[in-house]
């Protein structure tokens, strides 16, 4: 973009795409007054006074917090200080409460409260139809089992709490430091925090050991990146605050805006000795951040605990459930519904039997009394508890046992563990595992999520020629090319990688004086800062890609050694050499370049620059040579993605220098504007410049991103990337990542604003009648092929109308005042009249982003990425899954349906508030295809034949009462009935739900599309589930009337009849525990010898019971319990009841068996298509598609400029403020001697 260009787009109301809105916590008098400083129409408002309230701080005093203003009302007439402590609290329970509140919590269940109710039921002994054992048998062990997983889970967040809680720090207390845990920690102590320590509160920076007390800081709990951050304690506490005695003296009153979670801003005052001081962000040290390179610091408490930033950003903790979970509760208010209606059915064939039969026999009273109409109200009850097993309480803990189950196979999964940094996946939540196999959108970071935040010197053209493509000294290309071997170089780093021999012989050479100019020119122009470490040099950069150039410079000879205030010493090929700076010109996100002006040691001045393309071309002398060759390098570097940065000089007289210094020290003391003075200056002399050529550095993506996000794709998974980074690296990354491809027409800020305006222009302009009559959905993007959308969070802001209307009105005011024009607010400047327009627009923009194939929002918030999810989630019905590594991305890791966070790096806020945790994004694929296709699958079925089993087992029940008056008799034993879900029918499908699988993972990854049944939600829905029912209706009927009408006028062997309740009990039970074992075995698709042990066990076991309960010796200790005295042995020795059982189980699976079989046969699924072609795709070996070259003929689009999205070092190297004096002499190493000509190395 050029000057004018951008000078239009500042003058214009759109929003700045460097630009990062301020979306949390903004208030309307935080607004930006940047724009109008320029406009002398509006007067400007006297400073504002402390506002009374404010967060006031003391220094050294605790009592100060507690004083009766700043307590705040807690409950009732209890009053609270509104200083919080440092203890982090994130436990639910303590001793006292585990028990009562773990009740309470259970019992909201609506099904937990449903069978406490049926047990008071059947403690009543008028309506009581089964003991009350056989439901508090069941319901005790449900809430023993979930009790004992949340104390579980507690007892894990209590013993997180007390290592952070119980960190060291040394405290101000009674006049001298003392040793003190992080909980003992108050607002207003003054903390000494020594190198490496973790900052236990947002603190107020007084001093450090450093010079002018700087700290360097390392942010990664926030933000996920490793580069360093300073900051800087105030001039005045960094003079007369550095001794202990000092510190125990300082008094001073700390003014400031209230605890909020803008992690970019802080505004306060410092009131001393009669005196005020303003403190910003550059002075505050941020809880979660790392001291690094700093010996000694010391600081005043400002927030604690829950007031700190890094918490305020947490986000509010979202109760997460599947969406299994809300099928599955409607399904059991559906069965209530069932349940009601039955047993009303029966209750109303009770009465009238009653009436008609039961009060004229006389052989069936039963001295209970009462007329038909009570009678009929006491067998509505009745039939309450006897049919209850339609929902069985154990469905619960079933699907909490699985649940835990598939999160263990997370957790040991080999192929999802990090052996680098010996990082394990881990599933920190055991209730979401079967979401992972529904999910439709995919939002994630980049920086650290996306890529390793490493940046590596890949490339370089220098002169016209390219170097970077493996290559020989003679410029040969090996058929196995090694590493260059800079062992010549006693500063070279070992971890350095380069192939190309011939660059390192042309610079040893010399015979080519532009790649030595090439190499100085890196280690001279930057604001990188070193210190030494045991003979070995650090580098310090205020972003990766700027110390990795340093770095490459360092490994091909030209080492930064040193710097003062105005000095700067290299080495250059083992020479060691001073320049003189005279003038540092440094980077901003308009320029988009930096520049350095030397005096070298034979008094030549030269300026040095490096920048983005963009701006360097325009910047070139006419005579500059090589243009035309190093604009092809790099459209070839940016077709293979990588960061470019063009590096040119221009040498300067004498008499030009001074001319250009003095205009610069003007620019230095202006009072008004003073950057866009200093822009001015910088202008006249970054101009004719010689070009020697440009850097190519590869931003590292983490290993297996392109190949996950492709097959991610193939999987109808829609990836979309939310980063704080700026447009170009975002989009960068995109290219890199294969997110975006040249085919996509991509479309940014102002085209989808344009979009969205026009479509709500037309809408206005329609009537009702006419926007109905008109198709619902028109496209946005009606001509085919791919579309990319990138916007900015700015533009976000603008599209979806959350900007301040203050601000809005401000600019449009000065907007007026400047043109002379009369601009109205409505509808030419498309504000939506009310809230539903609003809430269209919304849509618009959902509509708009979801017809897309890529969507990257840049320079967006923390609060802006949990709005985005939100958006998707609210309009679009949508399952997602967000995954980052930094406190930035709390907020949108708890927004989403699934969050996940990357571990293994230093920070771990992500992975403290995600669901599920791993080191690497490739393992996205595995965790998503495999675990979570599985654990859909495992739950679908599981749940499918759980309902079906429950159904054919309860009512049988129901076609008893048609033979009993309705009288709420059961039709098995009652110790059948306890036992039916606990032993006789769990484990088969409890295994079925933990390890069936319908493919091996292999082919699972191989066959994405396997995933989509999952997002289609079609394998349990109101479809599957009334198909259970009508299987288990179907089921039911055939296990009582088969064995009905064999009983009927029936002669045993021994000439007596069989056909006694008992014995028609016993036939009954027996032919559904054999049917429902084999109907699950049907439906198993991965068999093991446990599946087959579970089967035949389970039928064991039963009868192994059922003859122990039926036998003489357990009725005689137990009269009234077990009733069905020789039951068993009675009915099962006539062979005449084993061919009933026989059929009974034959009829019921026949019909399932022919079902399943032209199914799979006429209308196979894409699992079933590959099941039965599995053994050929496991015999064959999995094709590997290579990547797809770079076409040099593409070069419409221009990889991003290597700089840091914010302010580099330079106001500090430029004022000396950093600068370590030089105690001792370094010593440099021999002159590395030159190679002649062009031979090996």
């Amino acid at each position: 973009m050029n000057r004018a260009s951008r000078a239009d787009s500042e003058d214009s109301l759109g929003p700045n795409d460097e630009y990062m809105p301020y979306s949390d916590d903004e208030t309307d008098d935080e607004l930006d007054e940047s724009e109008d400083l320029d406009e002398p129409e509006v007067p400007r408002e006297p400073e504002a006074k402390p506002l009374e309230g404010a967060w006031k701080v003391r220094a050294n005093d605790r009592d100060f917090c507690n004083l009766p203003e700043f307590k705040k009302k807690q409950f009732l007439c209890f009053k609270k200080s509104k200083y919080a402590g440092n203890a982090i609290k994130t436990n639910k329970y303590n001793i006292l409460t585990f028990l009562p509140l773990n009740l309470y919590e259970q019992f909201k269940r609506v099904a937990n409260l449903y069978f406490l109710a049926l047990l008071i039921l059947q403690i009543i002994p008028q309506i009581s139809t089964l003991p009350w054992y056989t439901t508090l048998v069941p319901l005790v062990l449900v809430l023993g089992m979930t009790a004992i997983k949340d104390l579980v889970d507690d007892l894990a967040r209590h013993r997180m709490d007390r290592e952070v809680n119980n960190r060291k720090c040394d405290v101000l207390l009674n006049g001298r430091f003392q040793e003190s845990k992080w909980m003992d920690i108050h607002v207003g102590d003054i903390v000494r925090l020594k190198k490496n320590d973790f900052i236990p509160a947002d603190i107020l920076l007084l001093s450090t050991s450093e010079p002018n007390s700087l700290c360097y800081v390392e942010t990664a709990e926030l933000d996920g990146e490793t580069n360093l951050k300073f900051k800087m304690g105030t001039k005045v506490t960094h003079e007369r605050l550095q001794t202990e005695h000092q510190l125990a003296n300082f008094d001073a009153m700390i003014e400031c805006e209230e605890p909020n979670n803008r992690l970019d801003k802080f505004t306060g005052t410092m009131k001393w000795r009669n005196d005020r001081f303003p403190i910003d962000l550059d002075n505050i040290l941020l809880r979660g951040c790392k001291i690094r390179n700093t010996e000694t610091s010391h600081g005043l408490v400002i927030f604690a605990g829950f007031d700190t930033k890094i918490m305020r950003n947490g986000g509010k903790t979202r109760f997460k459930r599947t969406k299994i979970d809300e099928l599955m509760n409607y399904m059991v208010y559906t069965i209530f519904v069932l349940l009601i209606l039955v047993a009303a059915g029966m209750a109303i064939g009770h009465t009238f039997w009653y009436e008609q039969i039961g009060s004229m026999a006389w052989y069936l009273y039963d001295g209970k009394g009462g007329n038909s109409s009570y009678r009929g109200f006491l067998s509505f009850w009745g039939y309450i508890i006897i049919l209850n097993t339609m929902v069985p309480i154990s469905l619960y803990v079933s699907v909490e046992f699985i649940r835990l189950g598939q999160s263990k196979f997370i957790n040991w999964d080999l192929q999802m563990y990090y052996a680098e940094k010996d990082t394990p996946a881990k599933a920190r939540t055991t209730t979401l595992n079967e979401q992972l196999g529904q999910i439709e959108y995919i939002f994630s970071d980049k920086t650290g999520t996306l890529t390793q935040n490493v940046m590596a010197f890949k490339k370089c053209t220098i002169n016209g020629c390219t170097y970077g493509d493996p290559c020989s000294s003679s410029g040969v290309t090996p058929d196995n090319p090694g590493p260059v071997d800079f062992s010549w170089n006693v500063h070279a780093e070992k971890t350095f990688k380069f192939y190309d021999h011939g660059l390192v012989s042309t610079i040893r050479s010399g015979k080519d004086p532009e790649a030595r100019e090439f190499f100085k020119l890196l280690s001279l122009c930057h604001t990188v800062m070193v210190e030494q470490k045991e003979d070995e040099l650090v580098y310090q950069a205020a972003s990766p890609d700027e110390g990795a150039l340093v770095s490459a410079a360092r490994n091909f000879g030209f080492v930064f050694l040193a710097r003062s205030q105005d000095t700067i010493t290299i080495s250059e090929m083992g020479v060691e050499s001073t320049y003189e700076m005279l003038a540092l010109l440094d980077f901003n996100s308009d320029r988009k370049r930096m520049s350095i002006i030397l005096r070298f040691p034979n008094g030549k001045i030269r300026l040095y620059c490096k920048g983005a393309d963009t701006v360097i071309y325009e910047r070139l002398h006419p005579d500059s040579v090589n243009k035309e060759n190093t604009q092809s390098a790099l459209d070839v570097f940016a077709n293979e993605t990588l960061r470019t940065l063009c590096l040119c000089y221009k040498d300067i007289t004498e008499e030009e220098f001074q001319a250009w210094s003095r205009k610069h020290k003007e620019a230095t003391v202006t009072m008004n504007n003073r950057e866009a003075a200093l822009d001015r200056v910088y202008e006249e002399v970054e101009k004719d410049l010689f070009l020697i050529g440009a850097t190519a550095i590869e931003d590292k993506l983490q290993d297996g991103v392109p190949e996950t996000i492709a097959k991610l794709a193939q999987a109808d998974i829609k990836i979309w990337v939310l980063t704080g980074d700026k447009k170009e690296t975002a989009e960068n990354i995109g290219y890199a990542c294969r997110l975006l491809t040249d085919e996509m027409q991509i479309h940014y800020g102002e085209d989808v604003n344009e979009k969205l305006q026009a479509k709500q222009q037309n809408r206005r302009n329609e009537g009702p009648i006419n926007r109905l009559q008109r198709k619902v959905n028109e496209p946005f993007f009606p001509e085919e092929g791919k579309n990319a959308l990138i916007i900015t969070g700015g533009w976000l802001n603008e599209i979806l109308y959350e900007k301040k209307k203050k601000k809005r009105k401000l600019r449009l005011k000065l907007k007026r005042r400047k043109h002379g024009l009369n601009v109205p607010s409505s509808p030419q400047d498309n504000l939506p009249n009310d809230e539903h327009e609003k809430e269209q627009r919304q849509i618009d923009f959902v509509d708009m982003a979801c017809e897309c194939n890529a969507v990257i929002c840049c320079r967006v918030t923390p609060k802006q990425k949990a709005n985005v999810v939100s958006l998707i989630k609210k309009y679009k019905k949508a399952i997602t899954l967000s995954i980052g590594d930094g406190a930035n991305d709390v907020n949108m890791i708890k927004t989403a349906d699934i969050g996940v966070g990357i571990s293994g790096q230093e920070g771990m806020q992500a992975v403290m508030s995600s669901d599920y945790a791993f080191a690497q994004f490739r393992y996205l694929q595995r965790l998503l295809l495999v675990h979570g296709r599985w654990s859909y699958i495992r739950m679908c079925k599981f749940l499918r034949f759980f309902f079906f089993k429950n159904f054919a087992f309860t009512l049988a029940h129901f076609w008893y009462s048609f033979f009993n008056g309705f009288s709420a008799q059961a039709a098995y034993e009652d110790w059948f009935i306890t036992l039916y879900n606990v032993l006789y029918s769990s484990l088969p499908v409890l295994l079925v739900g933990l390890l069936d699988q319908d493919v091996n993972d292999k082919l699972s990854l191989r066959f994405p599309k396997l995933y989509l049944p999952g997002q289609k939600g079609l394998l349990f829905n109101y479809k599957n589930f009334f198909t259970s029912l009508f299987h288990g209706i179907f089921t039911s009927l055939i296990i009582f009337f088969i064995p009905y009408g064999a009983f009927l006028q029936t002669m045993g062997q021994d000439g007596e009849a069989p056909s006694d309740y008992q014995s028609f009990a016993v036939v009954t039970a027996s032919s559904l525990i054999i049917t429902v074992n084999l109907q699950i075995s049907l439906d198993t698709s991965y068999w093991t010898f446990v599946n087959c042990f579970a089967v035949i066990g389970s039928i064991a076991l039963y009868f192994g019971v059922m003859f122990d309960i039926h036998s003489a010796g357990i009725h005689v200790i137990f009269t009234s319990t077990f009733t069905f005295t020789g039951a068993a042995s009675n009915a099962l020795r006539q062979p005449y009841l084993w061919l009933t059982i026989i059929l009974t189980v034959g009829i019921s699976l026949l019909p399932i068996i022919f079902i399943k079989f032209i199914a799979k046969t006429i209308w196979p699924s894409e699992g079933d298509k590959v099941q039965r072609k599995r053994k050929q795709y496991e015999a064959e070996e999995v094709p590997v598609k290579r990547p797809t070259p770079f076409r040099r003929g593409v070069s419409g689009r221009r990889s991003t400029y290597a700089f840091s999205h914010s302010r580099g070092y330079a106001d500090l190297i430029a004022s000396g403020r950093s600068i370590r004096k030089r105690t001792t002499a370094r010593k440099v190493p021999a002159r590395i001697p030159e190679v002649s000509g062009a031979g090996t190395i």
